[in-house]
């Protein structure tokens, strides 16, 4: 195939000022494996370094998988970087005993090197030399493993962490024609026509059948696809994120969201948003296919509210009316504390505090005004007497809140009040003499809360605790509204 030099260097700088590939003056490394696709890239990003006063310099990662043929490409390229008079950066890694696919590993070994020197500052960014070639049998290769939209994206032009493709617009056999006009010499791969990689399989069998029974532009196809599905995913990422400030609620590890909230979106919102959910809180999407999704989905739909769907480093729970995604953890251990009056008492190894002050009511009746309201409760400081543990909430707890005719388990009150399972086993309590005096929202005890006729007043205030209730509230409000078109027209 015959490939003019123009054709390939004007296509490449293109691909650069259409994904903003490089800034002037960039220190730009070149990963240079000796194969025809990254000796391409290093002869065509020399010849337009002029353009963006590149400085370029040559990465190499020997991963030592083909013994002296590793090692014979590693001095290929450091002699290809010498008669070029540009830098060479060489890294060695022993893969040989690398547990489960050694190309998945030899693949990780490659980014983990590049993004090392880029933290190090010993470049700015990485070019890497994927074809279009590459990218066609990337997204046949996803498609065929039932990939969504964000699979058939492929490999991205430009990454977050420093990486570029320029050669993304050239096919490999352009590369090849590329530096056969020049009389370049490149290395090749014996393990790239090994049948035992699916991708070799793909590359050597399906995709030639393909074009030549079905479609003989299916490369190119395949390529266009992944160019549209990647704008499709730059929308969604941003319309994702605009819906997740309103509903996504960090709490520690975990992430929780409004079961009906999810229930009312479009499904095509409301998966990406359960993705982008189990992605804040597990740290990646491994191992989560659309049955994980749609389940979680089918949970935040549910008239019943409570259920869980167990996936790869995450559990993904419903109670009441929040569904939570959280990586498996130990429960938290029970916690118990004197408390300190006055001062403050903060429970081990979390958030939770209270502060305790003893008032003198003197004739100003301020025990009339001492209703509890979620943060703050009064009982009476005379009522009280011994030394006061501050504790989280165990299985059995009962007491009588004031107002109510009974006494009740307070697990019985966490279900009246919906509160999520998650919550309950830190939940505190504030015990005297070992009857519970005060609680989180149920109040004070009946039989020692303040009255108007007490003249000393213990004030118990859970510290900081009202801010997050009202975030709560608030984030769950605001995606109902977005997600109601009907409440969105009246606006």
């Amino acid at each position: 195939m015959k490939c003019g030099y123009g054709i390939v260097l004007q296509r490449v700088a293109q691909t650069i000022e259409r994904y903003g590939m490089f800034r002037p003056r960039q220190r730009a490394g070149v990963a240079v494996s000796g194969g025809a696709d990254s000796v391409c890239l290093l002869e065509v990003l020399r010849e337009l370094a002029r353009r963006w006063e590149l400085r370029l310099s040559v990465l190499h990662l020997d991963h030592g998988l083909r013994g002296e043929e590793s090692r014979e490409d590693a001095e290929f390229v450091r002699a290809l970087a010498s008669g070029m008079e540009l830098p060479f950066i060489l890294e060695r890694a022993e893969l040989g005993s690398a547990a489960g696919n050694l190309e998945e590993a030899a693949r990780e070994a490659r980014l983990r090197f590049f993004r090392e020197q880029i933290a190090a500052g010993a470049v700015d960014s990485v070019a890497l030399g994927h074809t279009r070639s590459d990218q066609a049998e990337t997204v046949l290769f996803r498609f065929l493993r039932g990939a969504g939209t964000a699979g058939l994206a492929g490999i991205r032009p430009v990454t977050g962490d420093g990486i570029v493709r320029p050669l993304l617009d050239v096919t490999r056999a352009e590369t090849e024609a590329f530096l056969r006009a020049r009389g370049i010499a490149w290395r090749e791969d014996s393990t790239n026509a090994s049948a035992r990689f699916a991708r070799n399989r793909i590359r050597h069998s399906l995709l030639p059948q393909l074009a030549r029974e079905w479609n003989p532009a299916l490369e190119e196809t395949l390529a266009k696809t992944a160019d549209w599905a990647l704008a499709e995913e730059a929308y969604w990422k941003e319309e994702t994120a605009r819906l997740a400030a309103g509903c996504l609620r960090d709490e520690g590890a975990a992430v929780l969201a409004p079961a009906d909230a999810l229930a009312r979106l479009p499904l095509a919102a409301a998966r990406r948003l359960v993705r982008l959910a189990i992605e804040r809180a597990k740290g990646d999407l491994r191992g989560i296919g659309l049955d994980h999704v749609d389940r979680a989905l089918e949970m935040a739909r549910a008239a019943n509210g409570h259920g869980r769907v167990q996936a790869p480093g995450i559990g993904i729970t419903r109670s009441f009316d929040w569904i939570r995604f959280a990586p498996p953890q130990p429960p938290p251990p029970g916690w118990q504390e004197p408390a300190a009056i006055p001062g403050r008492t903060r429970a081990p190894g979390s958030g939770i505090e209270i502060q305790l002050e003893l008032l003198e009511n003197r004739g100003t009746d301020r025990a009339s005004g001492c209703v509890y309201n979620s943060d703050v409760g009064c009982v009476d400081g005379h009522l009280v007497s011994g030394d006061l543990v501050f504790r989280n909430w165990r299985p059995g707890d009962r007491y009588r809140p004031k107002g109510h005719s009974n006494e009740a388990k307070i697990k019985a009150l966490f279900h009246q009040a919906r509160i999520p399972i998650w919550e309950r086993t830190q939940w505190p309590v504030l015990v005297c003499g070992g009857s519970i005096v005060w609680t989180r929202r149920f109040g004070p005890a009946q039989g020692v809360a303040a009255g108007p006729a007490s003249t000393r007043i213990l004030e118990i205030r859970e510290v900081g605790r009202n801010e997050n209730v009202e975030s709560q509230a608030h984030g769950a409000a605001s995606i109902k509204q977005e997600s109601n078109p009907a409440r969105r027209e009246d606006k």
